[in-house]
């Protein structure tokens, strides 16, 4: 029997997720939790084979959730599902060890059939998404790129991020000016747009 964790901020969602694995033979779901903060505390308390994690969880996020987990539990193997999953989502699914990702429009057979290779340490992620990922342009933004452009998409101003980031004005702004350079971006909302769309933020 292959033991599951559910992590489905929607609770409609939730509840037929849960409903649709219950019904498969071999497949018992032993917890269900709603925010990402919730998932490394359930698996440690009910320990499943294999965890089922929306990207979209709030809190932390999905990606983060299974990040956390793969370091706490390294045993339970970790299928991502999207509403609207995009190539650069599930190429950061797969650097973070994340063996399974899929849309949540599959069929519950589809799902249930990914979770059995999850729990063998096989892959499943569906044949289009992975070709799409493997063609897909990675990140050219470094880590602190990454953060200097995620507090500019809260609006903040050179001098704001700077004084957040503990870095000079000057500093922020030459970020800045690569970061749309990497992009090709034509200013700095056009580049959180686009970082956004790869999925890079």
């Amino acid at each position: 029997m292959i033991r599951i964790l559910v992590a489905e901020h929607v609770p409609l969602l939730r509840r037929g997720l849960v409903a649709s694995l219950d019904a498969e033979a071999d497949l018992t779901v032993v917890a269900e939790v709603g925010d990402a903060e919730e998932v490394v505390p359930a698996v440690v308390t009910y320990e499943p084979d294999t965890a089922v994690i929306d990207l979209d969880l709030p809190g932390v996020g999905g990606l983060s959730a299974a990040a956390r987990l793969r370091e706490k539990a390294p045993g339970c193997q970790v299928l991502m599902l999207s509403a609207r999953p995009t190539p650069s989502q599930v190429r950061r699914a797969l650097d973070m060890q994340a063996l399974g990702f899929m849309s949540l429009g599959v069929g519950p057979e589809q799902l249930a059939e990914g979770l059995r290779l999850v729990a063998a340490g096989r892959r499943a992620v569906d044949s289009e998404l992975a070709i799409a990922a493997l063609q897909s342009a990675a990140n050219p933004l470094t880590r602190r790129e990454l953060d200097v452009l995620r507090i500019a998409a809260g609006g903040a101003r050179s001098a704001e991020i700077a004084d957040q980031l503990f870095l000079s004005v000057g500093t922020v702004r030459n970020h800045l000016s690569r970061i749309m350079c990497k992009t090709g971006a034509r200013n700095r909302v056009d580049a959180v747009r686009i970082a956004h769309d790869s999925g890079w933020l």
